[in-house]
């Protein structure tokens, strides 16, 4: 199998040398790096050559790579269902960059870009309706960002007196505890509630 993926990703390198960087096969999977300007037709190109025909798209998403000047990579899974193959495409860009959208390819790509734009905060240009997906629409920032705060940045409830949705900013109940994860019985050096009677049982 593997053989075949080499030859399958030289294959599409050579026919699509203009939005192709390269093709590898990593961990039993053909990876190809494109250019975000030639994913709609890299994409086409898979999906109608007969040497490929990857007819489903499986998924879009998210890397973030906060440390790279392009920060993030848009990763979009295709299957072959009549060769029985898959291939992985990435793409990556920097966080003031948009990508084209390839609804036009793939109608399944819809969510798919909104759910990364929602999660990652990256643009996709031609999308006809590029709204949050998962989180509300007043939210402050893209949660799988790796310098998102695991707090988050405000709350949301239900205001009784005001019979509405309410958006605050965090207010912790607690500071973050320190846990040691030691048994209480063996080594603890503090007093748990409880000991202090123990304690007096032993003395009388």
């Amino acid at each position: 199998m593997s053989e075949e993926l080499i030859e399958l990703g030289a294959y599409i390198e050579s026919a699509t040398p203009d939005a192709v960087f390269s093709a590898a096969v990593t961990r039993g999977e053909l990876t190809v790096q494109c250019a975000p300007e030639g994913i709609v037709s890299l994409l086409t190109f898979l999906r109608d050559d007969p040497g490929c025909r990857f007819t489903t798209l499986v998924d879009i998403c998210g890397v973030d790579w906060p440390e790279r000047e392009k920060r993030f990579d848009v990763v979009y899974h295709l299957l072959s269902m009549q060769a029985n193959q898959r291939v992985r495409v990435k793409v990556a860009v920097r966080e003031d960059q948009i990508v084209p959208s390839v609804i036009g390819v793939f109608p399944a790509a819809d969510w798919f870009e909104r759910e990364c734009f929602d999660m990652y905060g990256v643009m996709f240009s031609g999308h006809p309706d590029l709204r949050r997906l998962l989180t509300d629409y007043g939210f402050r920032g893209h949660p799988m960002r790796k310098d998102f705060p695991t707090t988050g940045y405000v709350e949301v409830r239900y205001d009784e007196a005001e019979k509405r949705v309410v958006y605050e900013p965090v207010n912790l109940v607690q500071e973050y505890r320190l846990f040691d994860f030691m048994s209480p019985w063996e080594g603890a050096e503090y007093i748990l509630p409880g000991d202090e009677k123990t304690e007096k049982k032993g003395a009388a």
